[in-house]
């Protein structure tokens, strides 16, 4: 069956406009999640929302096939200072659409949108396909994917439209935020007394400085840690008695949020706290016939080094959208029309009978 792509795809970019113009700052996604659920329901799609998540199945809906998330993000970060453009102006300029979360995640949803419905309405899929756009993916918070996986059937694997350059993306690194906090004995800086915390801190910086984790991803590198920041002291002639530093960790797919963390407790003297272990590093094998049929069409996998709502899925997945990731939270973002239209046509072939 033939299809038109340019209604789509002209469709996809009129509606990525009005939601360039709602803004949808994480935590404040209400009003863009009415518009596009008042866009899914004029497609004829029987949109549900949980919060402000919106998800929909394929009306074809089969138990016995394996089920496909189609997912992307409705969020955005604050725009920059640096915006020389409206960024909640929606500007069409030589086959660009400029505005915040053009690129990062607009027109990923919007064209799996798209994709989503040519399946509900005009072509065989290989599989039961769900859509959901997502809310608080850029603060990963509780209300965003979480929220509303448990709402959904059994999902099989995942497709997550964040922009790749439609290049799939099969790992991705996870992350976690230590808290490490050393103790001293406060004292007066002039006599030499107590006992410093920052120095009790510096061993510890030190391990974390130089530490190598044996294992290294073909895809994603290192896993790696940096001291990002640190805090101590009340005045310059006290002698600090708590030193505080905060620690991004980047974990490759070999290593669990909860292993790196044990490494690290192990080989510190300061009291080491995690956040949270719920952002994961997550990966598809290579093997699954998704990424074989990335293959088939030309597609080049890597591995990811930024975070997105796959941390939250305990399932396989892949990143694969259109876009430009160098443009995502940059001043004046845009995404380009024909990149719309390529990732439509991509998703299509990867997804139909």
């Amino acid at each position: 069956m033939a299809i038109n792509i340019d209604n789509y795809v002209n469709e996809a970019a009129e509606l990525l406009k009005r939601l360039i113009e709602t803004p949808s700052v994480s935590r404040d996604e209400g009003p863009a999640a009415a518009v596009l659920y008042r866009a899914l329901r004029y497609y004829g799609i029987d949109a549900r929302a949980e919060g402000c998540n919106l998800f929909a199945l394929t009306p074809d809906f089969d138990p016995s096939r394996e089920t496909v998330l189609l997912n992307a993000h409705i969020d955005t970060v604050k725009p920059a200072a640096t915006w020389t453009r409206n960024p909640f102006e929606a500007d069409e300029e030589d086959g660009r659409i400029y505005g915040l979360g053009s690129n990062d995640c607009g027109g990923g949803l919007v064209a799996l949108l798209q994709t989503f419905r040519i399946f509900h309405d005009e072509l065989p899929a290989r599989y039961n396909l769900v859509f959901v756009a997502s809310a608080e993916e850029e603060i990963s918070g509780k209300d965003g994917i979480e929220r509303v996986l448990p709402k959904l059937p059994e999902i099989h694997a995942a497709i997550v439209g964040e922009p790749t350059n439609m290049q799939p993306a099969i790992a991705e690194k996870g992350l976690m935020v230590l808290d490490l906090t050393a103790r001293g004995i406060s004292g007066h800086a002039a006599r030499g007394e107590g006992k410093n915390a920052i120095y009790e801190m510096l061993g510890d910086i030190d391990w974390i400085r130089s530490h190598k984790f044996e294992k290294t991803s073909p895809l994603l590198g290192e896993t790696v840690m940096q001291v990002t920041q640190i805090d101590a002291g009340t005045q310059h002639n006290v002698v600090p008695d708590v030193c505080h530093a905060v620690v991004d960790v980047r974990t490759n797919e070999f290593y669990t949020n909860e292993e790196v963390f044990e490494i690290v407790s192990s080989n510190c003297k300061s009291q080491v706290e995690a956040r949270s272990f719920r952002l994961r590093s997550s990966h598809i094998d290579p093997a699954h016939p998704l990424v074989a049929r990335c293959l088939q069409l030309g597609l080049k996998p890597f591995g990811s080094p930024t975070l997105s709502d796959q941390a939250l899925m305990p399932f396989p997945s892949l990143k694969l959208g259109p876009g430009d990731p160098a443009r995502s939270h940059t001043a004046d973002e845009f995404i380009l029309i024909s990149e719309i239209r390529r990732a439509i046509e991509l998703y299509i072939e990867l997804l139909k009978k």
